[in-house]
């Protein structure tokens, strides 16, 4: 027994039944994963679940159920693909604007009863297909001025924004948006009138021309380009249909390129549009904000999504209207989109076959003209979402939220309904097929290759995407899943997360450190360790895959972090920070004989906890504390080559026999020791208080190429290879004797680079490699 056709029915009563069924199974599917979806990103039960999004199920069943009810009592002919088709879109749509905002959403769920409604008197009506082709012109004038009223009384819903809506008190109408459709009608009903009659081609179409030119006028005027390109494609779609010749084509294709060009060069709006679309990277966080974001989504839905009500489509502004595709692609993945696209092509194709097997040329340029525009519609504003087109202010029909857009698809759902209704009439005759057909495969070549597109950034640069330092899922994750903690060699915390799931925030306990250790912030990013063992601190590496795809697949979150055990050692760490407090400089201390760090000192430094209240000073501070000056700061060599150069002297055994000189004349001036020095001061006490004369004996003893040969066997010419950003090497080498000796040209290093070399001495000779993290403590076996 069928639900919805409890009597017996037709086999199109009967395949359109099965059909809605699986999509209402497919919505109902979705609105239980939305329902559930709190209990999963807390992974608890006892927390509140979302229902409001069931008012909008309930009422989509209840309105197609009676659409498809009456669909089966006044056109029993009808295609039964189309309805179901048109019902799974918009029942997505609208639980997607639910999941997005409950008052947008309980608005749309309004907005699809009312149409719902007016479709069911539309089907009653006995000639609605006669009226609309006898009212052509009037119907078009009225959209047109309908569409002038806006320059005077033109309003936007959200406040600020282009004044392209009529309306008032929470009810609001988009004149372009029912303009395409009036204008589809016209040239359906104009053309029929006039075709086969002969006329010459200037003759034809001139009341055309007219008539569409003051559409695309209005739509310049209101610089909404986006349809005004829509409108010109589908004048020239449809009399390229009826009249068969490509040269309306190309002119319109020539048209439209012409009318891109002459708008960069005129509007700013299009110019930033454009410069977005061609290079979006430039300024990702400023004007290509939206495409970036929009990119990103669809990589971090990969290939199935991080399930309904589980993603962040969120951040994508507009993502209820102009992105919601991008909603639908983070949340369900590229199975998903690729459904969608998948059904807008079928509802294409249902649509040439209604405009084929049409019973007179005007409800076959009428049906092809409503195929056209859902799917060219949807190429447009779908690839705009994924950069293959500019990005344009259109909808995705049946989707996106609105009232305008949501009427004027169901419209054209309703006249493409009749028109398939055929009965017992006989196809009009056909004379050329080509056209229809080639048309039909534009436009179906245009969402294959939207779908292409889709894939290239969902799996092909996903990882690139989905890592970007501007993608703010990562830190929404961090809101709900335990970041792991970063603790010192006695395993005391050095910085932690605190908190609940969904409050959970970082908190640093030794501030000092904060150039070393970093932060990890939604803001301001990360940086440090914190940035360098990301990976570990979320529990993506160091866990076996097995769990990661666990809790991706029935999470769409991370595992929780690991703890990762440093070698710092925070009673040695807090000495360094005291003698270096109100002074500028860095203090390293490593064991010489496993290369562990055991202090890393970089003053000023910064208290992480208060970035918000403190990032511009810090940021604009010439003191620079956000630099790591252990690592990232270059200092002149001056007399600390002494030791180094005194341990190569004696390990070569040049070590000059004479006492050493204690002060140098360089320049007309002379240069003493840094510290008082007895004349008969030993080669030790002569290096230890920096004599500059000492250093150039020393160094002339050497010569110069055993002393660049000594820098590079020290590691001055190299970065320290150390999970922390380092300063390039600086590769240059001294001249002369007296800049090798006094270290006043040579290579510049780092207090890293130079306690590393300082360990070469105490270890015999070998200098260790860095070492900073010492374990991460896995699930299964503990600290490895």
């Amino acid at each position: 027994m069928n639900l919805l056709l409890p009597n017996p029915a037709s086999p199109r009563d009967e395949a359109q039944s099965r059909l809605l069924l699986w999509a209402a199974a497919f919505l109902l599917l979705l609105a239980v994963s939305m329902t559930l979806a709190p209990a999963a990103r807390l992974r608890a039960w006892n927390v509140e679940l979302d229902w409001l999004h069931w008012i909008g199920f309930v009422t989509w069943c209840a309105g197609f159920f009676a659409l498809h009810r009456l669909s089966a009592r006044f056109l029993p002919d009808r295609d039964p693909f189309l309805l179901p088709l048109a019902g799974l879109l918009s029942g997505w749509g609208l639980l997607t604007v639910w999941r997005l905002d409950t008052t947008l959403g309980l608005r749309q769920t309004v907005w699809l009863a009312l149409v719902c409604g007016l479709f069911a008197v539309g089907m009653r009506l006995p000639d609605l297909l006669g009226l609309l082709r006898r009212y052509k012109y009037v119907e078009l004038i009225g959209g047109l001025l309908l569409t002038a009223l806006t320059f005077a009384f033109g309003t936007y819903p959200g406040g600020e924004g282009p004044r392209l809506w009529l309306g008032c008190c929470g009810v609001y109408l988009q004149p372009s948006e029912p303009l395409k459709l009036l204008l589809i009608i016209y040239l359906a009903a104009y053309l029929a009138d006039r075709l086969p009659l002969s006329f010459s081609l200037l003759e034809l179409m001139a009341p055309t021309l007219v008539l569409t030119g003051a559409a695309l006028g209005l739509l310049v005027a209101q610089r909404d380009l986006g349809t005004a390109s829509l409108l010109l494609f589908l004048y020239a779609i449809i009399v390229f249909m009826a009249l068969g010749k490509y040269r309306i084509l190309i002119g319109a294709a020539a048209a439209i390129l012409a009318a891109g060009i002459g708008g960069y060069q005129l509007f700013d709006v299009i110019r930033i549009r454009v410069d977005a679309w061609l290079n979006p990277w430039l300024d990702p966080a400023g004007r290509s904000y939206q495409i970036v974001q929009s990119l990103i989504s669809i990589a971090a839905g990969g290939v199935f999504g991080s399930g309904p009500n589980l993603g962040s489509p969120g951040v994508v502004p507009v993502a209820h209207s102009d992105f919601i595709f991008t909603a639908i692609g983070e949340e369900t993945g590229l199975l998903g989109t690729l459904g969608l696209l998948l059904v807008v092509a079928m509802l294409t194709v249902r649509g040439f076959r209604a405009a084929i097997c049409a019973p007179n040329s005007y409800q076959r340029y009428l049906a092809a003209g409503i195929s056209s525009y859902l799917a060219a519609q949807t190429v447009l504003i779908v690839g705009g979402n994924l950069r293959l087109l500019p990005l344009t202010g259109v909808t995705l029909p049946f989707f996106s939220y609105g009232g305008s857009s949501l009427l004027t698809s169901f419209a054209a759902l309703l006249l493409l309904t009749i028109i398939s209704s055929t009965g017992e009439h006989e196809p009009a005759p056909l004379p050329e097929r080509k056209p229809y057909l080639l048309a039909a495969a534009l436009l179906l070549s245009g969402l294959v290759a939207v779908a292409v597109v889709n894939g290239w950034w969902g799996i092909v640069r996903s990882d690139d995407l989905i890592t970007r330092a501007d993608n703010p899922r990562r830190f929404i994750t961090d809101r709900y899943v335990m970041r792991g903690g970063l603790l010192d060699r006695s395993n005391t915390l050095l910085n932690a997360t605190e908190g609940q799931p969904g409050t959970y925030t970082r908190r640093y306990l030794y501030p000092a450190l904060a150039a070393t250790l970093g932060f990890s912030n939604p803001v301001y990013g990360q940086s440090g360790l914190e940035s360098s063992l990301d990976g570990y601190l979320r529990g993506e590496e160091g866990t076996p895959g097995s769990l990661v795809s666990y809790n991706r697949l029935l999470f769409a979150q991370p595992p929780p972090g690991l703890n990762v055990r440093l070698s710092l050692d925070l009673e040695r760490q807090r000495l360094a920070d005291d003698l270096l407090a109100g002074k500028n400089g860095a203090l390293v201390l490593v064991n010489a004989d496993s290369g562990e760090v055991l202090v890393m000192a970089s003053h000023p430094t910064i208290d992480p906890n208060q970035l918000a209240e403190n990032w511009e000073i810090w940021r604009s501070d010439p003191a620079a504390p956000l630099l790591n000056r252990a690592t990232q700061g270059l200092y002149a060599l001056g007399t600390a080559s002494g030791p180094f150069l005194l341990a190569s002297a004696m390990d070569s055994g040049s070590l000059p026999d004479a006492n050493p000189k204690t002060a140098y004349q360089l320049g007309g001036t002379t240069w003493d020791c840094a510290r008082s020095t007895p004349s008969d001061a030993d080669w030790a006490a002569a290096v230890q208080n920096g004599c500059p004369g000492a250093l150039v004996q020393l160094a002339e003893t050497l010569g110069i190429e055993q002393v660049t040969s000594l820098y590079s066997q020290l590691g001055l010419f190299e970065a320290p290879a150390v999970s922390l950003p380092v300063a390039a090497p600086d590769e240059s080498t001294p001249t002369t004797l007296e800049e090798a000796a006094l270290g006043s040209a040579g290579p510049r290093v780092t207090p890293l680079q130079m306690a590393l070399a300082a360990a070469a001495i105490s270890s015999g000779g070998s200098r260790p490699q860095p070492q900073i993290v010492l374990a991460v403590q896995t699930p299964q076996i503990g600290w490895v």
